[in-house]
């Protein structure tokens, strides 16, 4: 059945495809952040494990409102860690890193996503998605805030 929302399909799978690089980067960083609080030991430990399990459950919830947005447009959203390896921006990391380290490559991480969202959300609103535009706008409003608050610990 065609998709008759006041957004042609071009626009829509441009928007589709932004939105998917948003939940990639979105996906591999609530990865990241469960990782970080399942291995992270030092005089910090209690702090950061209760701060990275709240941001993995806010992640967790992201994900689903960004896939869904992805198939009210009409188009598949990706869910493999194939697709998610090629359209993030952000990398795995090998081994464990210290807390500090772990901080600092979740600050950059939260950094990502809101660029990334940024660069989606031009598409978004050249369309006039203000669904899209709203997302995307909380979306970044929670990664940057994150940032700050995780960039406030390494001071």
């Amino acid at each position: 059945m065609n998709i008759d929302i006041g957004i042609d399909a071009a626009k829509r799978s441009e928007i589709a495809s932004g939105l998917s690089r948003v939940l990639a980067d979105s996906y591999t960083l609530y990865l990241k952040t469960h990782n970080f609080h399942w291995n992270v030991t030092g005089p910090m430990f209690q702090t950061l494990h209760l701060m990275f399990e709240t941001q993995y459950d806010e992640l967790a919830l992201a994900v689903d409102l960004i896939a869904e947005r992805i198939r009210a447009l009409g188009f598949p959203a990706p869910g493999t860690y194939q697709q998610f390896i090629a359209l993030s921006a952000i990398k795995e990391d090998d081994g464990v890193p210290k807390a500090q380290d772990m901080i600092k490559k979740l600050v950059e991480g939260h950094e990502t996503v809101a660029r990334t969202a940024r660069t989606a959300f031009k598409a978004a609103e050249a369309a006039s998605d203000q669904p899209t535009c709203d997302l995307l706008t909380q979306r970044m409003q929670v990664h940057e805030k994150t940032a700050w608050m995780l960039r406030s610990l390494l001071e």
